[in-house]
């Protein structure tokens, strides 16, 4: 594999880390910037937001540049919204920092796919997306506990420091190792891209992904403030948590790929998401235990990540059928739509916090996954329909 494609994995390494280290460092952030738990917890919202405009707007908006171009561009705005972070003087600051990195972080995860096939061979181009996204994995497990540790001890200021450090790293990496000449796909036409967009089907699955993985996000982005106020945890001790359940969200990954694979996305979606709304709603008797607590948080962590594969794999098969010239506008929208579900899911959980109680938002996510269970169902009884007319 060429050296080019671990400037990438480390680029993915950074931008996943940025995204995630802000749910440990929420209690932090509110207590340092004189704000309320809702509204540090918004940084989570707005970076989602950020991510579901940047990654279909500014895709199409760049489709026709040189790939190696957008991929500088971009790491330079991600290590600026970063550093704007590290050195933000108010709260209005760092809500701009984490739009502005948000941005960056929606278009490089359409357009790195194609990087990174278009520096091997055909047939190791599956192996080459996959070492990409492990930075993602791998930030999960490693870069969100660590970044989380680091904020405890030295500040949250010192995280986004690091973190734009290492995007610096991989930007130098970029332009040193990935070559000018990339190939790059035609441009799917406005009609193509619009198809996507009017096509119900579709919709259904987009609607799926924002209220299943969202739902989570109620409790999640104040995990941190339940840990610390509810189980009795030390600030301390909430990155070795993330740890647990970073460790815990590889399995799942990996297994919610292999379900998907062996049952059909439809089938392992509806068990997937009967468990994690389960979870959540368990989560709202055990958290006042610290041992219940991090055996749950262990369980989420399976279940919460565990629909990404069957959802993108799901997309793409009704892409494939109903838009087959705009497949990968149509699964980028899928990466837009988890981020709407982080979005709105962060959002009900500042309006639970505030006007309700801590402890609400783990039962209140998991009615959230419940309607998920509906939509999918109800696209699965679609799809039997359609076999059934085309037989």
């Amino acid at each position: 594999m060429p050296l080019a494609l671990l400037a990438l994995t480390l680029s993915a390494f950074a931008i996943g880390t940025t995204e995630f280290v802000i749910v440990g460092l929420v209690p932090t952030i509110a207590a340092d910037l004189g704000v309320s738990l809702p509204s540090a917890g918004l940084l989570v919202s707005l970076y989602a937001l950020g991510v579901a405009i940047g990654a279909p707007v500014l895709t199409a908006l760049t489709g026709r540049w040189n790939r190696k171009s957008v991929l500088l561009t971009l790491m330079g705005i991600f290590v600026l919204g970063n550093l704007l972070a590290w050195q933000a003087p108010s709260y209005e600051t760092l809500v701009l920092a984490r739009i502005l990195t948000g941005l960056a972080h929606g278009v490089f995860f359409s357009i790195g796919s194609t990087i990174a096939t278009g520096l091997v061979s055909k047939e190791k181009e599956a192996s080459a997306i996959a070492i990409m996204f492990t930075g993602l994995t791998v930030a999960l497990v490693t870069g969100v506990p660590l970044g989380t540790w680091i904020g405890q001890e030295l500040g949250w200021r010192a995280t986004f420091l690091i973190v734009s450090i290492l995007g610096l790293i991989a930007l130098l990496g970029s332009a040193i190792l990935v070559p000018s000449n990339l190939k790059k796909a035609a441009p799917a036409k406005i009609s193509e891209q619009l198809k996507v967009l009017t096509q119900p089907r579709l919709l259904l699955v987009y609607a799926m992904t924002a209220v299943g993985y969202g739902g989570t996000f109620v409790a999640f982005t104040y995990l941190a403030p339940i840990l610390e106020q509810v189980s009795g945890f030390e600030s301390s001790s909430i990155g070795l948590i993330l740890l647990v359940y970073g460790v815990s969200v590889a399995f799942g990954n990996i297994w919610g790929g292999k379900l998907a694979d062996k049952i059909g996305p439809v089938k392992a979606l509806q068990i997937i998401f009967a468990a994690l709304a389960l979870v959540l709603f368990v989560f709202t008797f055990t958290a006042g235990n610290q041992i219940s607590a991090v055996l749950t948080v262990l369980v989420w962590g399976a279940f919460a990540f565990g629909n990404v594969p069957g959802l993108q794999v799901y997309v793409v098969q009704l892409a494939e059928r109903y838009t087959p010239n705009a497949v990968d506008v149509a699964s980028g929208l899928n990466i837009a739509a988890f981020n709407v579900g982080i979005a709105i899911g962060s959002i009900v959980g500042g309006v639970i916090v505030e006007d309700m109680e801590l402890m609400d938002t783990p039962w209140i996510g998991a009615l959230i996954v419940v309607f998920a269970i509906v939509l999918t169902r109800i696209s699965g009884f679609l799809d039997s329909r359609d076999q059934i007319q085309q037989a």
